[in-house]
């Protein structure tokens, strides 16, 4: 499990491109089936990379409310 939270985006990589591969090596699969996983895919695709920006909001230091991912309090600017 543990791996699973630490590498959410590559085990949807392949998952991804096992689905493409057997879509297309077998082509009697009903289109409705195909279609059907494909709309399940784009919904797991959201909640990993709803994963993957927690996971990188906590690394930066970055809060929910930051939009831009941009640290608070970060203002500082090099004199010239």
């Amino acid at each position: 499990m543990e791996f699973i939270k630490a590498h959410p985006a590559r085990i949807y990589a392949v998952a991804v491109a096992a689905l493409a591969l057997v879509a297309h090596y077998v082509p009697e699969l009903p289109s409705a089936l195909v279609l059907g996983l494909v709309a399940a895919v784009l919904g797991t695709g959201e909640a990993v990379q709803r994963a993957e920006d927690r996971k990188t909001a906590e690394t930066t230091g970055a809060g929910e409310d930051d939009a831009f991912g941009e640290r608070q309090g970060d203002d500082h600017q090099a004199d010239a």
